[in-house]
């Protein structure tokens, strides 16, 4: 006799997990609105800082393109359309170009400010006494705007004034023209960025630094290497994405110097940078649409120089383990 088992509805079932409800029409417009509010959120922070960088930043840059096609005089409502006739005036005059042999002098100081950061900054990696006395003190001329250092500087560089005073009392007497003296306009005014951007990469420099794992450390003190080895074998390729865009700021930032020799000088004596030619072309000399062309050719020439910097010097992804 066979028995047969009846079993309830659903009792096979009874074990696995019941299936999620259906989903209505009600709850499909609600799913819909969560993930455009999730997807337009990004874009709401995003919104003030792009609104800042297009007003201050691209829409100024597109006027000064604009008006480099245009002889104005940046005072009178109108201007007249010149075509190429500004970017023809510059580059046929090589005479233009020469301001940019100043730069020279302020790319050597910036190896020069790269080199020093360096060496203090591997040397406050470790454990000194008072570093963060010398941290400040060498990141506070950084702090400190560049009008205020051009004028203390200009003190600084006087005849008979404290630089001389220096001097003398090391036994180097004379008056010295530091600004006046176009063999020594130059180098002084270069020293003087040497002091104000040294702490700036230090900073940089130091930061790299001290993401390096101290088990590196660690196994280099039992291998028996000293600070240089040290430096030479751990330091200096863990940190040298951040050497590679020190050399790219130090590129562009010379050939783009202004407030310094500026304020110092005014571009007298041999110390006029491409930047400052190009200020007294539109101030001084009310040619502002030769001055926006020159600007847009100073713009392009760092773009490029930036590009081939990148090309030479690819981004290399350091592991630290």
């Amino acid at each position: 006799m066979t028995a047969v088992q009846k079993t309830r509805p659903g009792a096979h079932a009874a074990g696995r997990p019941s299936a999620p409800p259906p989903e209505t029409a009600a709850d499909r417009p609600r799913g819909r609105g969560r993930h455009r509010v999730a997807a337009l959120t990004p874009w709401l922070f995003l919104a003030a800082p792009l609104t800042l960088l297009v007003m201050f930043t691209y829409l100024p840059v597109a006027d000064m393109v604009g008006y480099s096609f245009t002889d104005w005089d940046g005072v009178s409502p109108t201007s007249s359309t010149v075509g190429l006739e500004n970017y023809t005036d510059l580059l046929t005059r090589p005479a233009r170009f020469e301001v940019f042999l100043v730069s020279g002098f302020y790319l050597a100081a910036s190896v020069v400010q790269i080199a020093v950061a360096l060496y203090f900054a591997t040397v406050l990696s470790f454990d000194t006494r008072f570093r963060n006395l010398f941290k400040g003190l060498l990141f506070f001329p950084y702090l400190i705007n560049g009008v205020a250092v051009g004028f203390v500087f200009l003190y600084f560089f006087q005849p008979d004034g404290t630089l001389d005073t220096l001097l003398g009392l090391i036994g180097v007497d004379g008056r010295h023209l530091w600004l006046g003296d176009p063999d020594l306009a130059n180098p002084s005014l270069a020293g003087v960025s040497v002091w104000r951007f040294t702490g700036l990469n230090m900073v940089l420099f130091l930061g790299a630094i001290q993401s390096i794992p101290p088990h590196l450390y660690e196994a280099a003190q039992l291998d028996g290497a000293n600070r240089w080895q040290q430096f030479r074998h751990i330091i200096a390729p863990s940190i040298k994405p951040v050497i590679s865009l020190s050399f790219i700021l130090a590129v562009s930032g010379s050939l783009a110097v202004f407030e310094i020799p500026y304020i110092m000088t005014g571009g007298a004596n041999g110390t006029e940078t491409f930047v400052i030619q190009t200020v007294k072309l539109a101030f001084q000399f009310d040619k502002v649409g030769l001055a926006s062309a020159s600007a847009v050719v100073l713009l392009v020439l760092l773009l490029l120089i930036t590009w081939v910097q990148r090309r030479l010097i690819p981004e290399e992804r350091v592991e630290l383990s």
